[in-house]
């Protein structure tokens, strides 16, 4: 398949095999959605062929949500079974009906089988989970679509294609308009999907949770890697690493053999031998040549944030913030100070006002009530989740950022925007016609030349690649400003944040830790409130209740004696990566094959080779307690 000129991927095959989780990962622009577009026909590959065996039932993720804008939430998911949903449908028709006939009572019964053949006296029930755990209440279950944002919207036809059951599921960033408890609700529905699943998603810890295999879309090809997304990249790794090394030893045999022929080709006693090595040249050429892979879809940009100078210690401070829309409350009492090298994650449900805040602070929207205050010397550059604030009009690139520094060199802006990917003529490109990427990117260019102590990011890897988000983890770790953000995704937050604030509809709750220690810390805060119910109430609850909190203790205790363990490991494990770093020091010497003893050489590699399997085993251990 091409686009335009540009080839995307060519004589590709491959296989998905029955009750295995793939991810699709690629480069944005490398043909990941196409591929969807392809397999849900679409879009019709230029060459080449696909099938699903027959009676295969293949569920995908449309995004159009307009033609159900009067149906009822609930019966958008029912229609997920259309066998089910016409029997239910018809059936409600022939009750309700006026003529009632002895032909109605058969065809009655015939709907009644087909209604208990697909469980439909409990469909109502799955479907209600369905939605709940997408993060849409019950209250709004029975009242039409066109009530919701588009979101939302889409979260019902999510449930929808879930609903389904299908065999195969074919979903494209399913993950996009989703809160981070919703993503960690639907990651542990597709853990345990029993069919086939293909999809694909920039969130690292989503594929890592779900996928088996990872098709990679690179080098103008699709090839399939075994495991989740960290064996992945640790397998590409050492497969780029191997073709290189086998490359350049066919290179510097080559040489070789040319260099014989240059030499001897015009003496007679050894034009026979020059004759053999020049046929052995052109096979190696020829290997050579089919080890060559593509260019490859995937950049690196270049971030990098440099602090005008440092605020005061506390750079913000916010009192009682309030903000309603007409008689609908968004937010209310939100107070809390930002301390001079936060790096704060603003996280919770979707509609909760997150990105109002961050509007409110940047000075976009006007509170309700309450204030808040910016502390000495605060500088403050905002990342806003619709790029179209930022960038209006048709200019071209270099031209839309000159106006943010005017003094600035031309030279020192297009260096700027070569960091951003956009080098030689991609600066005189017009700023309307680029992608949601390129967008994201020409913002942070913006970040990157304007004066600023306090970075504000709202949803920054909603359309980045992962080299892209990559790029952006390691420019804000190198970062010693203040940073606060709203993102949904788990590995980006992971990366940054040494402070959680979860905005509820009360206020916040603050967790002055990690996001590893937020989710832990979160989950025993849910844990005691269990607890406090059971011991204050011991005659209401149940045997169950008592049952879970028994269970819920003996798993506590269990992650406890687990982490432990772990902690002995990481520093067998740490005392392992020592010696050997140690060992590739020594062996990385110059001369150091032609130097050494050869029964030390051997002991060496041989020790080398016990420490690989040591620290294989270490990492399989701490994983198998993880």
């Amino acid at each position: 398949m091409r686009f335009g000129g540009k080839i995307l991927f060519k004589n590709v095959s491959f296989q998905l095999n029955p009750g295995q989780h793939y991810g699709l990962v690629g480069a944005n622009g490398s043909g990941k959605s196409t591929l969807m577009k392809i397999l849900t026909k679409d879009m019709t590959a230029e060459a080449g062929s696909f099938t699903f065996p027959s009676n295969f039932l293949v569920g995908t993720l449309k995004q159009d949500h307009f033609i159900y804008e009067n149906d009822k939430i609930i019966n958008i998911v029912l229609m997920g079974n259309p066998l089910l949903w016409k029997a239910l449908h018809e059936k409600e028709t022939l009750l309700h009906g006026d003529n009632f006939t002895e032909e109605s009572c058969n065809r009655l019964e015939e709907l009644e089988k087909i209604i208990l053949h697909h469980k439909g006296y409990s469909a109502s029930s799955e479907a209600a989970k369905l939605l709940e755990g997408l993060g849409i209440l019950a209250e709004v279950h029975d009242r039409p679509l066109s009530t919701l944002s588009g979101g939302f919207k889409l979260r019902v036809l999510l449930a929808q294609v879930l609903f389904s059951n299908p065999d195969i599921l074919l979903l494209d960033e399913p993950t996009n308009h989703l809160d981070i408890y919703s993503i960690r609700w639907l990651e542990g529905y597709l853990a345990s999907f029993p069919g086939t699943i293909l999809l694909s998603s920039h969130d690292k810890d989503f594929l890592n949770g779900i996928c088996d295999y990872i098709l990679d879309v690179d080098h103008q090809t699709i090839k399939s890697y075994k495991g989740n997304y960290d064996a992945f990249l640790e397998t590409k790794a050492a497969d780029l690493e191997q073709r290189m090394a086998l490359l350049e030893k066919q290179g510097k045999k080559r040489d070789d053999l040319q260099e014989f022929i240059t030499r001897f080709k015009a003496k007679a006693t050894k034009a026979t031998q020059a004759s053999s090595k020049a046929k052995l040249v052109e096979k190696l050429e020829t290997e050579m040549a089919a080890s060559e892979m593509s260019p490859s879809s995937r950049h690196y940009p270049k971030f990098k944030f440099d602090q005008h100078r440092p605020s005061g210690a506390i750079p913000l401070v916010i009192c009682s913030l309030f903000k309603n829309y007409g008689e609908k409350k968004i937010f209310s009492n939100i107070s809390f100070d930002v301390m001079r090298g936060d790096r704060i994650a603003i996280l919770g449900a979707n509609g909760i006002g997150k990105s109002t805040l961050l509007e409110i602070l940047f000075g976009k929207k006007e509170p309700t009530d309450g204030s808040f205050k910016f502390g000495h010397a605060a500088e403050i550059s905002y990342f806003p989740q619709d790029h179209k604030q930022e960038i209006e009009g048709s200019e071209n690139l270099l031209d839309w950022l000159r106006q943010f520094s005017p003094n600035t060199p031309e030279q020192k802006l297009r260096e700027i925007l070569g960091r951003n990917l956009f080098s030689g003529d991609d600066v005189k490109k017009m700023t309307k016609i680029l992608s949601g990427g390129e967008l994201a990117r020409l913002v942070i260019a913006k970040m990157m030349i304007s004066n600023h102590n306090i970075l504000v990011f709202d949803e920054p890897t909603n359309h980045l690649d992962m080299e892209s988000t990559d790029a952006l983890l390691e420019a804000l770790d190198n970062y010693p400003g203040t940073i606060i953000f709203v993102s949904h995704n788990r590995y980006f937050i992971s990366g940054i944040a040494n402070r959680i604030i979860e905005m509820t509809k009360d206020g916040v709750k603050d967790f002055r830790c990690s996001y590893a220690g937020y989710l832990e810390k979160r989950d025993i805060d849910l844990l005691s409130a269990k607890g406090k119910r059971y011991e204050k109430n011991p005659n209401l609850s149940s045997g169950k209740e008592k049952q879970n909190y028994e269970e819920q203790k003996v798993l506590r205790n269990l992650k406890n004696q687990n982490e432990k363990k772990m902690a002995i490991i990481e520093k067998k494990y740490h005392q392992i990566e020592e010696k050997l770093k140690k060992l590739s020091d020594q062996i990385s010497v110059d001369d150091f094959y032609a130097t050494t003893p050869k029964d030390k050489l051997q002991n060496i590699l041989t020790e080398q080779s016990l420490l690989e399997k040591q620290l294989d085993d270490a990492l399989s251990e701490w994983e198998a307690l993880m």
